[in-house]
């Protein structure tokens, strides 16, 4: 949902997703697919943590077929979208949405014999973000995030758009998140 909302493309045609309808773990496989019919693009997917690891045994089927699509996990160490509906509409009764024993993704990275990147300083991430991009194989990069910071704005469910939930301060954000180099939440 961050990508959806804050990503911008130069291009038609340049982005895939599941239309937000939480199907956690499509875009792995979704972006080697995406490879293989484009083997000469930069492929970057574009998840969290707990979708990664849904599907996180397509590494193996990137590195056998030499594709270099790149893995970029926005890592909050929650499902994040679930814990963002828990907070802001049921109280902040959290059930089942903090992942307390996440693996080490660049590690794991490795153990499959790709790449593994790890960044957590806003300041680190254009110089990291371009490394991957520089490496010609599968990439896994962990980008450690804010583990409270909210994807707004949000239509609660069964909510008409005029009930949408907004930032407290939409034109901050809006300025926040425009500014090159500023990915990091």
């Amino acid at each position: 949902m961050w990508a959806a909302q804050h990503f911008h493309f130069e291009e038609p045609n340049r982005w895939m997703t599941s239309g937000g309808l939480g199907t956690m773990g499509y875009g792995l496989p979704a972006a080697i697919g995406v490879q293989v019919a484009h083997p000469e693009s930069l492929v970057i997917d574009i998840a969290g943590e707990a979708s990664i690891q849904m599907c996180l045994q397509e590494l193996s089927t990137a590195l056998q077929f030499d594709l270099p699509v790149k893995i970029f996990v926005l890592n909050n160490e929650y499902m994040g979208m679930v814990r963002q509906w828990q907070d802001l509409l049921h109280g902040g009764r959290y059930s089942h949405s903090y992942s307390e024993s996440l693996p080490d993704f660049v590690k794991l990275a490795e153990a499959y014999g790709g790449v593994g990147l790890r960044c957590h300083r806003p300041g680190d991430l254009d110089a990291a973000i371009q490394e991957m991009i520089n490496v010609n194989r599968p990439v896994l990069f962990d980008c450690l995030v804010d583990k409270t910071e909210n994807c707004l704005p949000m239509i609660p469910s069964g909510k008409p758009h005029n009930e949408m939930i907004l930032p407290d301060n939409a034109e901050a954000l809006d300025e926040a998140i425009s500014e090159e180099g500023k990915m990091l939440v």
